[in-house]
């Protein structure tokens, strides 16, 4: 997190909030995404962010705000990913093959599907906003 409050206002950053790795949702389906889902919507995972809870009916400056705590989380996420991976491959290269793997697991498991989820959720809010927008006032 930390950073990522270095990069924050840097010029690129917008470019990095737009990133859709997997736009296709049978992808998602196959990679377990929907498992994914369900188990942080319903487990003890839904208490860690609150600032990314939707209510049922909301305003558009509202889910702007929304996709901007979640385009930090996300990236956030990514970071993490990516460093904690090269510790991990370090780790299989140095001999801790069992513990660079589990690590990597982990990893994946509490990075890069949060990263990935949220990717999902912010394309379904820029659907929304896109509805939102559309509506004459």
């Amino acid at each position: 997190m930390f950073l990522n409050e270095l990069i924050k206002g840097k010029p690129f950053y917008d470019n990095i909030s737009n990133l859709n790795f997997i736009k296709n949702g049978s992808i998602n389906k196959m990679i377990g995404m929907d498992i994914f889902r369900w188990t942080v919507k319903n487990t003890f995972f839904k208490y860690f962010n609150d600032k990314l809870k939707l209510k049922t009916k909301c305003k558009g400056s509202e889910l702007t705000v929304l996709r901007k705590e979640m385009t930090f989380s996300e990236i956030s996420h990514l970071i993490g990913f990516v460093l904690v991976a090269f510790v991990a491959v370090f780790l299989v290269f140095s001999k801790a093959i069992k513990f660079g793997i589990t690590l990597l697991i982990v990893n994946v498991l509490l990075n890069l599907y949060p990263s990935l989820l949220q990717q999902r959720n912010k394309m379904r809010i820029d659907k929304l906003l896109k509805n939102v927008s559309a509506i004459p006032n």
